[in-house]
């Protein structure tokens, strides 16, 4: 949280690596979600949390580099935007992946919500008011779209197993 709000001038919008940051909160907990619906292992859950940490959070790094690029952005402030937002993204994650990893795997499920309840609304936080939002609607909207994310990923993870 440190690296966003370090990045997050008082008059900017939020940044695309900075709503990336936020969602990806939900991207974790709606895979944990999912495929613990689907029955999944710990382990199975683990190393899809991993697996996605670099290759989604790589993928979406450089597209938002290539976008910054196209919009003229300095070089150096582009790389410097995708580095930043490549591992803040990445040192997200881990949270999870210990969770699964070192709990049974209800406990995990609880300890892995209050976790992401607590990432979401912080980092929430930081970007409203880095923008001189009120926090309350943005924590508002940010939960709308994470329950969609939540019923969308344990509706899946329902029909998925009901397929084996």
């Amino acid at each position: 949280m440190l690296v966003l709000s370090a990045t997050l001038k008082s008059s900017e919008q939020p940044t695309l690596e900075q709503r990336s940051n936020i969602m990806n909160t939900w991207h974790d907990f709606g895979l944990i979600i999912g495929l613990d619906a689907a029955s999944a292992s710990r382990a199975t859950i683990a190393g899809g949390l991993l697996i996605v940490a670099i290759t989604d959070n790589l993928t979406d790094s450089l597209s938002i580099h290539r976008y910054q690029e196209s919009e003229r952005l300095d070089a150096l402030k582009a790389f410097r935007a995708t580095l930043i937002n490549f591992a803040t993204r990445l040192g997200l994650s881990p949270g999870f992946v210990v969770l699964m990893i070192f709990l049974p795997l209800r406990i995990a499920l609880i300890a892995s919500s209050i976790w992401a309840l607590l990432l979401l609304a912080g980092l929430t936080y930081v970007v409203a008011r880095g923008r001189g939002q009120p926090v309350i609607p943005e924590l508002l909207k940010h939960f709308a779209a994470a329950v969609a994310v939540l019923v969308a990923s344990k509706t899946i993870g329902h029909l998925m197993a009901l397929q084996t």
